[in-house]
């Protein structure tokens, strides 16, 4: 949520940071801005909008150096303007600050320097840590001023940050500091850059350091430090950078959002891969760092994530639970923190989190610990904060995702479930014949999302004949509720139609309500231990005159006669159907999107990675 580059070296900084941008710009694309000092003179250019309206505006009104930063933005704090565009700067001017998070006591600070004689020009919480900063910076007259400065307004400072700080009066040296928002150091042949991703600097940055919460860092054109907020040392390891982390390319495909859907035959690939035990019947995931016995006495599992990342919990309670008879609870990891949830003293809790930064997926791992669980990670991002703060855990290696709404992530992070409840399940109940049948399942799975991809025309005509409808139902038995709860995430996410996603039993219970000709039914009913009961809900629809849009196995010639519509799916195994009937309706969602002129890369509101509460 929100994007930050800055750049010191050999190297014009204005393309370098607008290059940056563009690959940050799925955290956030409501505003961007860049400042440079520019023949020693501090210059700022921001727009309101995409970081083509930057981008536009600089190539008639560029800015030169060698030194800047800049940012494009997710509004908190102020609607989305130029105004309220980052960098700000302070009340001297010659301070500029773009900044990631949340300053909690902005309130306070602000009344404190309008006391002081302090005028601000923006609705946001940043420009006052900008004038903050520059108040220290007035007050002190040591070499290292700049550094003392952010040292001590940010030991004032409530709330989550992720900051580069500029000054006019210092054009070799920029700050940086991170607390609860992400932010690295990217090392260069030509000089270094501070970003919140490294996707930002790939192609000029080989290696990076994962600044932790509470370090200050400088960087120069050939040097960098790091030290706590403390004024100590700080302990840091310098990572090479890889090429997967590096940066995702378009290629043929039109949006990011259609090319991670078709990313996922090998996206579940790599997250199976070299973890199936074929000789023990059993699954291998050495990063839970937890012996078989320790697995063996866990009495409870507790899931907590958001959004998607929640959904897939959901799937997860089933499939632990089912195979290996464990219970299983998934809590709002948002409510978790702030709840005193009882917890047995065996309970393991697993937290899950595409991008790893998650705020309050990783207030909910944090709270667990505190109390004495181990918490582990599930997690897409390499090097991001949940895998240095979790006990253990598994990375999906699903790769960069940029697309705002999760496609590939959310059926890698269903498969690492299906990985752990089969190695839960064999550790109790699975024998080692139930074991190796679902071994094959999920080897085989790879290829018959291959072969439902190649639906992608026939879910598309279906798309044109209901992208203009008002609202739509989605219903599902079992381990297709949160199926269907996932699925309307994606229509409305995208396409801003209002979808809600709910059991199907629960129709009889108020949603029958909804049903009328203008609001159709998305309804999941593969070949599996509910069918029949789905047929029933279905005929209660149509009784109602409410038009069907069926997700049904291929063959399935009875929901054909029934349904408006059908999306099939292979015929699998009933324990991985979930992650099959998932990805029809995520192209359903893209075409209505696509039809109805929407942005499906960056839809309003929204953004990738949410990083404040």
């Amino acid at each position: 949520m929100c994007g930050i580059v800055a750049y010191l070296g050999e190297k014009e900084a204005q393309p370098l940071l607008l290059d940056g941008l563009r690959r940050l710009e799925y955290r956030g694309y409501d505003s961007s801005g860049i400042a440079t000092l520019d023949h020693g003179v501090l210059k700022i250019a921001k727009k309101k909008g995409h970081v083509q309206a930057l981008a536009t505006h600089l190539s008639s009104t560029p800015i030169g150096g060698k030194i800047g930063i800049s940012h494009t933005r997710w509004a908190t704090h102020g609607a989305a303007s130029d105004a309220n565009a980052h960098p700000h700067t302070d009340q001297s001017g010659r301070l500029a600050i773009v900044h990631n998070g949340v300053v909690e006591n902005y309130l306070a600070l602000k009344h404190r320097l309008t006391a002081l004689g302090h005028t601000f020009k923006s609705e946001t919480d940043t420009e006052i840590l900008a004038h903050l900063i520059g108040h220290y910076y007035d007050a002190c007259n040591e070499p290292d001023r700049l550094l003392k400065a952010v040292r001590a307004a940010l030991r004032e400072v409530s709330g989550t940050y992720g900051i580069a700080v500029l000054h006019q009066d210092h054009p070799g040296l920029l700050v940086g500091a991170r607390r609860g928002s992400p932010l690295l150091i990217g090392i260069a042949k030509d000089g270094h850059f501070f970003t919140s991703d490294v996707m930002a600097i790939g192609g000029h940055a080989g290696q990076v350091i994962e600044l932790k919460d509470g370090d200050i860092a400088t960087i120069t054109a050939d040097t960098h430090a790091v030290t706590t907020i403390d004024g100590g040392d700080a302990d840091f390891i310098v990572k090479q950078v890889e090429a997967s982390e590096a940066i995702s390319e378009l290629g043929s495909f039109p949006h990011y959002m259609l090319k991670e859907v078709f990313d996922q035959p090998q996206a579940l690939r790599d997250a199976f891969r070299g973890r199936l035990d074929r000789e023990a019947s059993t699954v291998k995931l050495g990063g839970l760092r937890m012996t078989s016995e320790e697995l063996r006495r866990i009495e409870r599992i507790v899931i907590v994530g958001c959004g998607t990342a929640r959904h897939s919990g959901l799937v997860g309670e089933y499939l632990i639970e089912t195979l290996a008879n464990l219970p299983v609870e998934v809590e709002y990891a948002s409510e978790f923190r702030y709840r005193n949830t009882p917890m047995d003293p065996r309970t393991l809790v697993f937290a899950v989190s595409q991008s790893g930064e998650t705020l309050d997926t990783l207030g909910a791992l944090r709270e667990a610990q505190r109390k004495g669980y181990r918490a582990l990670g599930i997690c897409n991002r390499v090097g991001s904060t949940m895998p240095r703060e979790s006990d253990g855990g598994v990375y999906m290696h699903a790769g960069p995702e940029i697309g705002v709404a999760a496609t590939k992530s959310f059926t890698s992070q269903v498969m690492i479930f299906t990985l752990i409840a089969l190695l839960l399940g064999r550790m109790r109940y699975l024998s080692a014949a139930q074991g190796q049948e679902l071994i094959d399942g999920i080897e085989a799975l790879p290829g018959l999302v291959e072969k439902l991809l190649a639906q992608n025309d026939a879910i598309k005509k279906v798309a044109e004949k209901y992208h203009k409808v008002r609202s739509m139902i989605f219903l599902g038995r079992l381990h297709h509720v949160p199926v269907a709860m996932e699925g309307a995430l994606k229509m409305k996410e995208i396409t801003y139609i209002n979808a809600e996603g709910y059991p199907a039993a629960e129709l009889k219970h108020g949603i029958i309500a909804l049903i009328d000709e203008e609001t159709p039914t998305v309804l999941i009913c593969p070949k599996d231990s509910v069918y029949d009961k789905n047929a029933s809900t279905l005929q209660e629809i149509k009784a109602r005159k409410g038009p069907v849009i069926a997700v049904a196995t291929e063959g399935d010639t009875q929901i054909g006669t029934l349904a408006d519509d059908v999306l099939y799916i292979p015929d699998a195994p009933e324990i991985l159907q979930p992650i099959l009937a998932s990805i029809p309706l995520q192209l359903f969602a893209y075409h209505c999107a696509v039809l109805l002129g929407r942005d499906v890369d960056k839809p309003r509101n929204l953004a990738k990675s949410v990083t404040v509460e």
